[in-house]
């Protein structure tokens, strides 16, 4: 009896959370009926992947409902880089895979199938900040507000907390995701819990000095080279987290008008970033590292260094920007199959085992080139000093990490590559499949296309498509602001028929021009 009871309310739940994709999709059918482009590549590319589909889990949306699911959510898009195009419906593909009802909301999962370490719903906090900025283009917000709620409250409330297994950005999250909806009253729901749980993590984990310490397991790294399950060493991962969080806490204090929450994290904001740059920097290797108890730095360059420009940590200063030099360095983190979690040259590199655990030793993770990307788009369009990167060198590193998407010939994405193969190293392992760990979409959107979400009524473009690189793109059904934008470039106006050049429209109506792919801005209506 129990179980059919059961049953029937995880039936009633998902007539529920399909109520809301109808709702959606009533509220922006006259928007989408001013759409550029149509739906076909995307059906077409859902069909190819459901056809190689075994489709062994089944969540809230099956496969059979995946295409009707994307159309009414996601942002359409094409280009002339088919790997990049392809990737890019991929990953919403497996994106929705994760998707799941409960009686508490909707969740994602990390996982496709259960894991030893997760919370309720098979929930795991690791990569939040990644499904976060992911889902802030889903037209239907209740997905990622409903996400954010779970584990500001439900998890709470559990016997054993799952949010802080791991070390997490989730105010910035939040405040990233309020950046494309504008949704205040979410904020001020919520900032009282990211309020809390901030202070949670100060008793947690930070040091007399006000820094932060952590496990590279618990920073979801590890076995990296400078890791420990048992000494307190200072990490740029939760230090720069914890700066991007006390950022968006003083940002949100201020949109909420609480003055005195704005001070407070204005403050240790402004703490943190002075204490990355003079403890965590390396002169001579000019490199962000982990520190140990000692006071000594980790004689590794990590990947985990980028890290502070995902928040736009560091100093606008020529020193820290040669950092990215060993980017394109193939004795530091340049390998054939993508960006590797620690210099080449070291070592250590690659010592220990291959795909007995989880190595952050080297082997490239979708999860760190993630971060590692978002970090060199803020640097390529919020700094002055860069070091001879380029939007080249973003364009090629990205196509890199489209095309390490597969496996056996088939579309996949899974846990960790080997750097010169491209194998995955638990691609035999069913909880590899699907992997929900790292973002791509949102790299294509708010990296490539360069879409840049602001707090006042304008629009921000800052593409970093290299010149002469397309002849053509568009990115369509945007929801952005309570608007649908279109985004399109048509070198010779002929692909689109909207002129020639790069074109920005708001609800079917112009609102930018410019004859070249560039940065520009633009009022919303």
């Amino acid at each position: 009896m129990l179980i059919d009871k059961q049953i029937l309310l995880m039936k009633v739940l998902k007539c529920i959370a399909f109520g809301f994709m109808v709702v959606a999709t009533v509220c922006t059918a006259k928007a989408q009926s001013k759409q550029v482009l149509s739906f076909d590549k995307l059906n077409n590319y859902v069909s190819y992947f459901n056809r190689a589909d075994t489709e062994t889990v089944k969540n809230l949306v099956p496969n059979e409902l995946a295409a009707e699911w994307m159309s009414k959510n996601v942002p359409v898009f094409e280009c002339p880089d088919t790997t990049i195009e392809k990737t890019y419906y991929y990953r919403w593909w497996t994106f929705r895979k994760h998707l799941k009802q409960t009686p508490d909301g909707f969740v994602f999962t990390e996982f496709i199938t259960p894991v030893k370490h997760a919370g309720i719903y098979n929930t795991v906090s690791s990569a939040l900040g990644h499904h976060v900025y992911e889902g802030r283009w889903l037209r239907n917000p209740q997905y990622i507000q409903q996400y954010i709620s779970f584990w500001l409250y439900t998890d709470a409330k559990q016997k054993k907390p799952h949010l802080h297994g791991f070390s997490s950005w989730v105010d910035d999250a939040v405040y990233n995701y309020y950046l494309v909806n504008l949704n205040q009253s979410f904020v001020q729901k919520v900032i009282p819990a990211l309020d809390a749980d901030y202070r949670l993590w100060e008793t947690e984990r930070q040091l007399p000095d006000h820094s932060f310490w952590q496990f590279d397991v618990k920073d979801a790294m590890e076995e990296s080279i400078s890791g420990s399950r048992k000494l307190k060493n200072v990490r740029p991962t939760i230090n720069s987290y914890m700066y991007g969080n006390a950022v968006a806490l003083t940002q949100m204090a201020r949109i909420t008008g609480n003055d005195t929450l704005q001070k407070r994290y204005a403050t240790k904001a402004t703490e943190l970033k002075s204490m990355v740059q003079k403890r965590l920097w390396d002169d001579t290797a000019s490199f962000f590292k982990v520190q140990y108890p000692d006071g000594k730095l980790c004689d590794a360059r990590e990947e985990l260094g980028f890290i502070p420009w995902y928040f736009n940590l560091p100093d606008d200063k020529a020193k820290y920007a040669e950092q990215w030099d060993q980017l394109k360095d193939e004795k530091g983190f340049n390998a054939p199959w993508g960006i590797t979690t620690a210099e080449r040259r070291h070592p250590q590199f690659r010592t220990h085992g291959t795909g007995h655990g989880c190595e952050w030793d080297g082997a490239v993770w979708p999860f760190a080139t993630s971060q590692t990307l978002t970090g060199l788009a803020n640097l390529l369009t919020r700094y002055k000093h860069q070091d001879g990167m380029s939007a080249t060198v973003y364009y090629n590193e990205l196509h890199k990490y489209a095309a390490s998407h597969q496996r056996r010939g088939l579309p996949y994405l899974g846990e960790y590559q080997d750097e010169k193969t491209g194998f995955w190293l638990k691609g035999d392992n069913p909880r590899s499949s699907y992997y929900n760990h790292s973002t791509f979409c949102d790299l294509v959107i708010s990296g490539l296309v360069g879409l840049k979400p602001r707090a006042d009524n304008k629009l921000e473009l800052y593409p970093l498509i290299p010149d002469n690189q397309w002849d053509w793109f568009c990115l369509d059904n945007i929801a952005y602001h309570g608007h649908t934008l279109t985004i399109l470039w048509d070198k010779a106006g002929t692909r689109y028929n909207r002129g020639k050049g790069l074109h920005i429209f708001a609800d079917g109506k112009e609102i930018a021009q410019a004859k070249e792919l560039k940065h520009l801005f633009a009022k919303l209506p």
